[in-house]
């Protein structure tokens, strides 16, 4: 348990006098045990080799691909590009009905309207990058206005990155109101706390962010913006894993995790969700509570499925190129 608190576990987290100002948070964040860096990386290892059956393998295809992002972020995407993106993310292989949808759309702001109307009676989900992605570089003003532009389109999703720059140098109140200003923008929108792990040196530093964004607000937890080196990795995600099972355990409420970045192979994918199972338990084991940030895996995932299905790989031409 992270909190000494007797009544830690009957009221929220929030009551708990941890937020009021900067000192009081600092204590409690730098109160959570720390991680030991050894110790999550072996674990992780370990995790990473388990082998599954092929039933649970087939199993395990559809649940990855029904817990993607399908993102695009490039400063040349286009309308058409976006319409074509989600069209794949409702019927990713069109000549099998029984493949599942992708859980959301990821895009630009700007996008956003575009990505709504080509997914119009579906259940896949926009979600819009905000807050000055990348960098998280910009006044507050101009976060809020990026949030409410986004959800006004119709995004139902928001990725927001947090200003890492203001984490690193302790000022954690001014992060925490600043996820709780965009959660409170976001109206009903789900919001995603982008952490750019890369950037935050330490695995407690990741453990730290990550209480930070679920104590302001976040639905989600994120690893990384996809434009930062390292991305996702598994013992990072394993980190954020414990925090939101520890999270949960404080408070009673559920809080999701999403890597993103650098998972390519549905090989990698399955590693994720066995360590998902492993740390959180099934409960995490859905795409409210799991997501996948990408923009090349599905392709894996589908060639992996048809080999499940056929015997055999199909050529490369059998998906679409992103």
């Amino acid at each position: 348990m992270v909190a000494t608190d007797p009544e830690v576990e009957t009221r929220p987290i929030r009551d708990l006098d941890v937020t009021g100002s900067d000192s009081s948070l600092r204590r409690f964040l730098h109160g959570l045990p720390g991680v030991d860096q050894v110790g999550a990386e072996q674990r992780a290892a370990q995790l990473s080799t388990r082998s599954i059956k092929t039933s649970a393998k087939a199993y395990a295809l559809d649940l990855a691909i029904s817990m993607v992002d399908l993102t695009t972020l490039e400063g040349q995407d286009t309308e058409g590009k976006v319409r074509s993106l989600a069209a794949k993310a409702m019927h990713p292989d069109p000549s099998d009905p029984t493949c599942p949808p992708t859980a959301a759309v990821c895009v630009y702001g700007d996008l956003v309207a575009t990505a709504k109307e080509a997914l119009k009676g579906s259940n896949v989900k926009v979600a819009a990058v905000a807050t000055a992605f990348p960098s998280g570089r910009a006044a507050m003003d101009v976060k809020i206005a990026d949030t409410r532009d986004a959800v006004e389109a119709g995004a139902d999703e928001i990725d927001m990155v947090i200003d890492r720059g203001a984490f690193l140098a302790g000022r954690y109140l001014e992060v925490f109101e600043e996820i709780a200003q965009v959660r409170e923008a976001c109206g009903p929108a789900h919001l995603k706390v982008i952490l750019e792990t890369g950037e935050l040196q330490t695995y407690d530093n990741v453990r730290r962010a990550s209480w930070l964004a679920m104590l302001a607000g976040g639905h989600f937890i994120k690893t990384s913006t996809g434009k930062v080196q390292p991305a996702a990795t598994l013992p990072v995600t394993l980190v954020m894993l414990e925090a939101v099972r520890d999270f949960r355990e404080a408070t009673g409420t559920m809080i999701g995790v999403k890597p993103a970045g650098g998972i390519r192979t549905a090989k990698d994918a399955v590693k994720y969700l066995v360590t998902v199972n492993e740390v959180t338990g099934p409960d995490w084991l859905d795409p409210d509570w799991f997501r996948f940030g990408a923009s090349t895996l599905l392709n894996d995932l589908l060639m992996q499925r048809m080999k499940l299905k056929t015997g055999r790989y199909s050529g490369h031409d059998y998906v679409t190129v992103d």
